[in-house]
């Protein structure tokens, strides 16, 4: 049975919901990282306390400032987890940070919400990405495994099937376009990502966490424990026949 053993992990929006949970059940594994970094926006502030609390019970969990679209703290964050991985690569990137806002009719889109998500879910994960790239591309090379997958050198954006131009999922409970659009957009950065990355034998996937009960959502048919389970079983599972994909928390492939 394949087993994730990813000797580094970075997980960005790691304060709440699926990123707290995917911090949680990475540090309870057997084999767990070496390292962690759990990434967000204010590691002072009440809203991280609980990744603060975590991390004061697991040795190897840092807690690090980053706010995705600002270029300044993405290359700040690079620095910092450069220097704790001490010339050894960053194995496994999950670029989960994401935002949204909840206009339920197209009328109510504005320039200002379809841009800041925009700049948020998208231009986040492509900033971020370039910037661990080196990190990423030494894991790979240091790797003695063959192919693909999230054990050597692997990028995960967290995408949604709200952002399935077939699926177009739950358009009847609420239109959110900015957030739809932005989901979109991520998942051609990550098709992209793969090509790019593919001589680097970094892979690269898309994946629908399923409809999740977070703050985010407000609601959902799967609790974030089981979601984050079968998002780390599947990622257990990925190769290079893989990469350049979107998948489901349970690793089936979805339409664009």
């Amino acid at each position: 049975m394949a087993v994730l053993n990813a000797r580094s992990v970075l997980v960005t929006g790691s304060n709440r919901g699926i990123g707290l949970e995917l911090v949680r059940q990475l540090v309870g594994k057997s084999n767990r990282p070496e390292w962690i970094f759990a990434t967000c926006r204010d590691p002072e502030g009440p809203r991280a306390q609980v990744l603060k609390d975590l991390a004061a019970k697991h040795q190897g969990v840092e807690i690090i400032p980053l706010v995705r679209e600002k270029p300044s703290s993405v290359k700040d964050a690079a620095t910092r987890v450069t220097e704790r991985l001490k010339g050894v690569g960053l194995t496994l990137l999950i670029n989960n940070a994401g935002i949204a806002r909840r206009n339920l009719v197209m009328e109510a889109e504005t320039p200002e919400d379809m841009s800041e998500v925009y700049k948020t879910n998208v231009i986040g994960p492509m900033m971020v990405s370039q910037a661990f790239l080196p990190l990423l591309r030494k894991a790979s090379l240091e790797s003695p495994q063959n192919g693909m997958s999230c054990s050597k050198a692997a990028i995960v954006n967290i995408s949604s099937d709200a952002g399935s131009i077939t699926n177009l999922f739950l358009w009847e409970n609420a239109q959110v376009v900015n957030y739809r659009c932005s989901k979109a957009a991520l998942n051609m950065l990550t098709r992209c990502q793969s090509l790019g990355y593919a001589n680097d034998k970094i892979l690269c996937i898309a994946l629908h966490p399923g409809f999740v009960e977070t703050d985010m959502t407000g609601g959902g048919l799967l609790s974030v424990n089981e979601s984050v389970q079968s998002i780390l079983k599947t990622l257990s599972h990925l190769s290079e026949k893989d990469t350049g994909t979107f998948v489901n928390w349970q690793g089936d492939v979805l339409p664009w």
